[in-house]
């Protein structure tokens, strides 16, 4: 595994630089995996670089690149909209030659236009939802008691930072009414076997849910 990166187009026609992990040997098979969102991402770190591993060694190329605004990002998150995630991904998918795409959790409402999974894919009401409610809890333990409208009518307005991530109001908006598109394919959880690490409370991995998911990849790409 090795860092790199790629030219991610800006909203005014200019480029910057973006990080993305990748195993590429450059061979037929490319996927490209858009990452869990926000926290999720962060929980689910472990499991995304471990099924890319697994994937290097049933010969299939994978490339996990940097949402901007996120992890290794030199852009604010403050200035990025979905629609800029969305032409980065597209971007992305072009410039490491991706065959297929796999899409984890949020990173489901940005999987560009190529042949295409999506595993536990989410809303994105669901993902802001969750973020509020732990958001509560910390205020709840500093003395704030703060309900979840307030809080949301807060980020509506004026935005909020949830779990260390300054959303403003317009991409609190705009994430709010996202869906993952229902004619992709599906992994369920079910399928992976025990509970979705986005749901732990810290980060963490799981070899067995690490073979299941490659496996699973590795099977359709060969059908």
């Amino acid at each position: 595994m090795t860092p790199t990166t790629w030219p991610c187009p800006l909203p005014d026609g200019g480029m910057e630089k973006e990080y993305a992990l990748a195993f590429d040997r450059g061979r037929a098979q490319r996927v490209l995996i858009v990452p869990a969102l926000f926290d999720e991402g962060n929980r689910m770190r472990r499991l995304t670089v471990e099924v890319m591993r697994r994937l290097d060694r049933a010969g299939i190329d994978s490339l996990a690149p940097d949402l901007p605004g996120t992890n290794e990002s030199v852009l604010a998150l403050e200035s990025i909209g979905p629609a800029q995630w969305r032409t980065a991904m597209a971007a992305a998918a072009a410039h490491f030659g991706a065959t297929h795409v796999l899409g984890i959790r949020g990173g489901c409402l940005f999987t560009p236009s190529l042949p295409k999974w999506h595993y536990a894919p989410v809303k994105g009401a669901q993902i802001l939802r969750s973020m509020l409610r732990a958001r509560m809890f910390a205020d709840r333990e500093a003395g704030r008691e703060q309900t979840r409208e307030a809080l949301t009518d807060m980020a509506r307005t004026e935005g909020i930072t949830l779990a260390g991530y300054p959303l403003n109001a317009a991409l609190f908006r705009e994430i709010e009414t996202l869906e993952p598109d229902p004619s992709v394919p599906i992994i369920e959880q079910e399928r992976i076997g025990g509970s979705g690490l986005w749901l732990r409370a810290e980060p963490d991995e799981d070899a067995s849910q690490a073979d299941a998911l490659a496996a699973l990849l590795s099977e359709a790409l060969r059908a």
